[in-house]
């Protein structure tokens, strides 16, 4: 029996039925997805004890291997004078996520650390189970336990080879990241426990797109078969495939909850090459969904209860150059009931207060995000119909920290950028000594007279300068959410030297190995580097934002700040203000907080042009 009906997107049965512009293929489907549940799992193995070590070997160098699936770290080699019991006392951080498949594996080693031709010797191997892990949400103190060691190999074996003292714990109280921090869309503790409740929805509507370019041949002819990802928090959603279609049409809407405005909504357009996978001799894990364009929207940019109708460049960069592959058509609108607890969150800490108290470094934090992102996308993988691991990794910017030319004259021209107001006020200070204007200088000389004779007036003067520069600016603010720049990028003027070296893998083609190592070295400084300038145009531009509207709720908040401050040192003598600020910037240690101020927490959450570049 079949039947055919018209419906739409609210219906129940909308997600199993069959689309007449689907095909009826299976990999077509609409779909929602949920992100697994990270946890940051804290191992802190203590030492050993009782280890079976001959008399006739030497004198081994014990560590301890540790495995969590893919996952595999190692400790330091005990400094232990005592063999049988060797000590460690070392911290090894994990991803895991639910629900809890894997077993935690320890295995204490004999492994050289010169790398000579001593055999590898294991003493012993313990299994855990990570449902019986200990979940904490601050940094309050886990009871150790001692585990038995087994037979490496795996036999069961009744003779006792020791046992290993060891700290386990899953931390809830950290932000495990699987993106960049700067394009976070998500910013809550794991810890469910921990969150706070949502100041708003954000609604998403994907009309469709036009003006597509074939992205393959079917019968001879070009053809389009897209579909859109659209991720914010652990929801991911992705619309039904339109088979052969430029101007595909999806109509379909999703909602998010959103508990923080300074985050990222990204949107991907993908043509699906795994509708034809019985027609193809390719198997279908060589068979790749290629990407069309990506969209980025900032949730701060949005200004409250507006709907947002836009169309969106597709713009794609290959070895060729950057390319427009079409345009997408988006409705947007974030509505919140409360305006004042939006302002309120401009003033809290931006990641949960674990990363502030007990943060971890840059590079570990690197190394747990390629791990969850690998993560992520081996659970999306098998969901059916499944998100693809090539379209995770290129909605989470996996690429983001490999080394490239144009990113980094990218991140040059925008700390130049930040630079061109200083350089203005230089030129403009040279001009009034030139006396190029005379009329200027005569107003200059005016003004440094009066506040020589009133100091008092110099404080409120800048605040209420700076605030009509601000209202000023009002006029000229951003009235559609910004989209992927290829200027800001520096894509529309790059060489093809450099783009074959940004598509040129890690692993490097040259012909000599010397060469290769020197030049993988080389790129992986370089990646820090571009890191730090692009940290640094930054903040540069978040000074900007300040006065841009870019986010109108920071802005508007500033400008209203400056006004009040205007008219406070207006009021109160300008000598009490200065004792009052010098006395609570010397004040002591016990009065002061160990979480970041109101003012570091509000700079930290003001936009940037990161999320503009490609």
């Amino acid at each position: 029996m079949l039947a055919v009906w018209m419906g739409t997107q609210a219906d129940e049965t909308f997600p199993e039925a069959w689309q007449s512009d689907t095909g009826g293929v299976m990999n077509t489907r609409s779909k929602v997805y949920l992100s697994p549940k990270l946890w940051y799992l804290r191992v802190n193995i203590i030492e050993a004890q009782d280890l079976q070590i001959s008399e006739k070997s030497n004198i081994p160098e014990l560590k301890v291997r540790v495995q969590l699936g893919m996952q595999v770290l190692r400790t330091r080699t005990s400094n232990s004078r005592t063999l049988l019991s060797p000590f460690w006392n070392e911290d090894l951080i994990f991803v895991a996520a639910e629900p809890f498949e894997e077993q935690l594996v320890l295995l204490v080693e004999d492994r050289p650390s010169s790398g000579g031709n001593k055999d590898v010797e294991d003493f012993g191997q313990t299994r855990i189970a990570l449902n019986t892990i200990e979940r904490r949400l601050d940094y309050s103190m886990v009871s150790s336990r001692w585990f038995n060691l087994e037979k490496a190999n795996g036999e069961p074996s009744v003779q006792y080879h020791g046992r290993i003292h060891l700290r386990l714990c899953f931390d809830g109280g950290y932000h495990v990241m699987d993106e960049a921090a700067h394009l976070s869309s998500d910013l809550r503790p794991t810890a469910k426990q921990l969150w706070k409740p949502s100041i708003g929805v954000l609604e998403l509507g994907i009309l469709g797109a036009k003006n597509m370019l074939p992205m393959k041949t079917k019968g001879g002819r070009g053809t389009t078969d897209a579909y859109c990802v659209a991720k914010y928090g652990q929801k991911w959603v992705r619309t039904r495939t339109i088979i052969d279609s430029f101007n595909p049409r999806w109509n379909e809407q999703y909602t998010w909850e959103v508990y923080d405005p300074c985050t990222v909504l990204t949107l991907g357009v993908f043509d699906n090459w795994h509708i034809y996978m019985n027609n193809s001799d390719k198997k279908s894990s060589e068979l790749k969904d290629v990407r069309i364009g990506k969209v980025r929207i900032r949730i701060s940019t949005l200004e409250s209860n507006r709907v947002y109708t836009n169309s969106y460049p597709l713009l794609v960069l290959q070895r060729s150059g950057v390319k427009k592959m079409g345009e997408i058509e988006l409705a947007v609108r974030f509505s919140c009931s409360s305006l004042l607890d939006v302002v309120q969150i401009y003033s809290q800490p931006l990641l949960p207060k674990m990363h502030y108290l007990h943060p971890l470094s840059l590079s570990h934090q690197d190394m747990l995000r390629n791990t969850a992102m690998k993560i992520v996308g081996l659970r999306l993988s098998r969901a059916e119909p499944p998100l693809r691991q090539e379209v995770v990794q290129y909605m989470l910017d996996t690429e983001s920290n490999m080394w490239s030319m144009r990113r980094s004259k990218a991140n040059w021209f925008r700390i130049m950028n930040v630079l061109s107001g200083v350089v203005s006020v230089a030129k403009w200070v040279d001009d009034i000594c030139q006396w190029r204007n005379p009329i200027t200088t005569i107003l200059v000389h005016f003004l440094y007279l009066v506040l020589v004779w009133y100091p008092e007036l110099i404080v409120p003067t800048v605040f209420f300068y700076v605030f009509l520069i601000g209202a000023w600016h009002y006029r000229f603010r951003p009235r559609m959410p910004p989209h992927m720049d290829t200027r800001i990028s520096h894509a529309d003027a790059v060489d093809q030297d450099e783009l074959d070296e940004e598509f040129d893998p890690l692993q490097s083609s040259e012909a000599s190995e010397n060469v290769r190592m020197r030049y993988d070295r080389l790129r992986s400084l370089a990646a820090r580097i571009q890191t730090v300038l692009g940290d640094f145009a930054t903040q540069g531009e978040r000074i900007q934002a300040l006065l841009s509207w870019r986010d109108p709720r920071s802005t508007g908040v500033f400008i209203a700040a400056c006004f009040m401050i205007s008219l406070m040192l207006y009021i109160v003598h300008f000598k009490l203000v200065l004792i009052i600020l010098a006395f609570y910037y010397l004040r002591h240690p016990r009065f002061r907080e160990p979480m970041p101020a109101s003012l570091l927490n509000f700079f930290r959450r003001l936009p940037a042009l990161s999320d503009r570049i490609m």
